[in-house]
């Protein structure tokens, strides 16, 4: 019989090995998922119009919530994962894996219908006008009647991450990836089916990532694999996902109402061709954002191992690799968007109004980029070692109690500049607030 592949490894191997190991993996997924986003888009504005760039960004708060419900149980599910095998705890690891997949369909089926039947007044409510409400219908139909796969692949590949597997979750996502790339344009301009194309050939390659994924735990010679009779819902491991899944969710609602808020700012001060630029701007940040993120998810399980193995050590030392390597992304992410703004921008459109707006906010939105991947590491680490308050509190005071003021005081006093400007001053804040709470935190996190 083939040996399994043991997850133990995290407690001994070289840290800054382990972390290549792990984060490797997860940043080529999450920068190929990115990547995939921005040529998604380059697509519709090359193929479908400058118009229905704006429309598909004013799908983003939809997006992020149904994003937001699978990282509340795929990131909650696989933190824990990772504690309990930390613990030598197997057989609860096997029952947290089975309530993740029961959560992710009780969650998911609801939103779909409940988003299907009020989409058009959703969709006004979030900024749309008459010229965009059209292209925005179109992509979130298909986006949600294929929810419930999208949302099922999601957490279960955490899961897969964090039990030992990081090297055959990014494949699967990467062969997701590069379906979604090759169906995409076939769809748009072979087939002329527009925006609804897009959408088509993101939901067929969720389909086929997620049957990939799950023949992965039928198989008994996975490490973490499906038992028959652990698929029913326990109280305690709900809990358990949910406190330390709360983290992300409570991101992905802020990022919605954020960009709720900032679409109908936009619409007031600038119109329909700066919810565009936004798209394009929020399309790079992304990029960037999500290249952290799989920094963090390379990071989780060695540090959850380790926080429940007690080696506090081991735990400070992935810490501050990750945070250097998280803010040469974030710096990298500034030159770029400082230095090559008109570049980007002409990449999505070739609409001059479209391009002026978008370099304008690009080189605003990202004037405090550099230090932001200290702070999206350090909100993860409490997130990874079970702290599942102190993550929130982070995130939290970022996107509403920083953030969501400023988007209503700054662009009263500077219009179309201002909103662009309430996300670095949102930045600077926040990543104040994070060095304090790690300072007062340290000795419990890291040990004396």
């Amino acid at each position: 019989m083939k040996q399994r592949k043991s997850p133990h490894t995290l407690g001994n191997k070289k840290i800054l090995s382990l972390l290549i190991e792990y984060s490797l993996p997860a940043i080529t997924a999450m920068t190929a998922m990115s990547a995939y986003n921005i040529i998604d888009r380059i697509f519709i504005g090359q193929g479908v119009g400058a118009l229905a760039i704006s429309g598909l960004a004013l799908t983003l708060p939809l997006m992020n919530l149904g994003i937001a419900l699978g990282a509340l149980v795929g990131a909650g599910s696989a933190a824990l994962v990772s504690i309990r095998l930390g613990e030598k705890k197997e057989d609860e690891a096997s029952l947290i894996l089975g309530n993740a997949v029961m959560l992710n369909l009780l969650l998911s089926i609801p939103y779909s219908v409940i988003m299907l039947i009020f989409l058009d007044k959703v969709l006004y409510l979030f900024g749309a006008s008459d010229a965009t409400l059209l292209y925005a219908r179109e992509f979130m139909q298909i986006i949600l009647v294929g929810n419930v796969f999208m949302h099922m692949y999601m957490g279960l590949n955490h899961i897969m991450r964090a039990s030992g597997y990081p090297g055959k979750a990014m494949y699967i996502t990467l062969g997701t990836v590069a379906l979604n790339i090759i169906l995409a344009p076939y769809f748009i301009f072979i087939l002329k089916l527009g925006i609804r194309g897009a959408a088509l050939a993101t939901v067929f390659a969720q389909v086929i990532g997620l049957t990939l994924v799950l023949i992965h735990f039928f198989k008994k010679t996975s490490y973490l694999h499906f038992v028959k009779g652990r698929f029913k819902l326990r109280l305690d491991i709900i809990k358990g996902i949910s406190s330390i899944g709360m983290s992300p969710f409570v991101i992905n609602v802020g990022v919605s109402l954020i960009v709720i808020v900032m679409n109908l700012s936009l619409v007031k001060y600038g119109g329909d061709y700066a919810v565009g630029a936004y798209g394009i701007i929020n399309s790079i940040l992304m990029l960037v954002v999500m290249t952290i993120i799989g920094l963090t998810q390379g990071m989780q399980p060695i540090a959850g191992y380790n926080f429940g193995a007690g080696n506090y050590r081991r735990v400070k030392e992935v810490f501050k690799y990750s945070v250097i390597a998280g803010t040469c992304v974030s710096v990298t992410g500034f030159i770029l968007g400082e230095f090559f703004p008109v570049y980007i921008a002409m990449a999505f459109t070739d609409n001059k109004e479209l391009i002026d707006i978008s370099v304008t906010g690009m080189r605003i939105v990202l004037i405090a980029f550099p230090i932001v991947g200290f702070q999206i590491v350090t909100s993860n680490l409490f997130q990874s070692i079970g702290k599942a308050k102190i993550s929130i509190i982070l995130t939290f005071s970022r996107q509403i109690v920083f953030l969501i003021p400023a988007l209503l005081v700054l662009p009263r006093m500077f219009g179309l500049v201002g909103v662009w400007a309430a996300i670095p001053f949102a930045d600077i804040l926040s990543v104040v607030l994070t060095v304090y709470i790690l300072k007062i935190q340290g000795n419990k996190v890291f040990g004396p």
